[in-house]
């Protein structure tokens, strides 16, 4: 016996709560500066009430941390698995081209976090700790230790050339992001040296 089509389309699954309001954030972050943007600002535009945004997030660093989850899976997924001939900087260079790829998908959002930091450094602060963790991952992505000290000083590292190339790409309008791709370029082979005289 052939069952007939009714016509009904099956749905795609309910995106998680988690991602329903990062993505309310994104989206009111690129349409207005994200120092302006309020908790129930995010919680109406996720159609959840802010008792239930309290339940996922303690504020808006928090939401901002789990954008940068998503970011740094974004990238391990992409990423890994690198021939061992690889040179350790090809291998950087990769990653953190694949991050800014990934950032460049909500430019608009991200820029306008990035401005808000200017006049707070408050916040610039508070996503340090965020920051070295997601180097740290990045670092394990490209087969590089990270414990001990010198593991240490591999984080910190990375996080400058992160930062330095982040402050770039704001400001890079080119299609392939070329003028990023060179500071990084630039940026890891001065860390290269540095790690090498240090025996890093």
């Amino acid at each position: 016996m052939v069952k007939k089509n009714n016509g009904a389309q099956s749905k795609s699954p309910p995106k998680p709560l988690k991602d329903k309001i990062v993505d309310a954030a994104l989206d009111l972050s690129s349409r207005m500066d994200w120092d302006m943007v309020t908790l129930t600002d995010i919680a109406d535009k996720a159609h959840i009430g802010l008792a239930e945004l309290h339940d996922v997030f303690e504020d808006k660093s928090d939401i901002l941390a789990a954008y940068g989850r998503r970011i740094d899976r974004r990238v391990l997924e992409s990423c890994g698995g690198f021939d061992p001939s690889t040179p350790t900087k090809d291998r950087l260079f990769e990653i953190l081209m694949e991050r800014f790829d990934v950032l460049n998908e909500n430019r608009a959002a991200v820029v306008s976090v990035l401005k808000s930091f200017l006049p707070d450094p408050k916040q610039a602060v508070i996503s340090l700790p965020h920051l070295g963790r997601s180097m740290a991952w990045m670092l394990e992505a490209a087969g590089i230790e990270t414990v001990g000290v010198k593991g240490a000083l591999r984080v910190l590292g990375l996080s400058a050339v992160y930062l330095a190339a982040l402050k770039v790409w704001r400001k890079d309008e080119t299609s392939d992001l070329s003028q990023t791709m060179a500071m990084i370029d630039r940026a890891l082979g001065q860390a290269e040296r540095l790690a090498n005289s240090f025996m890093l």
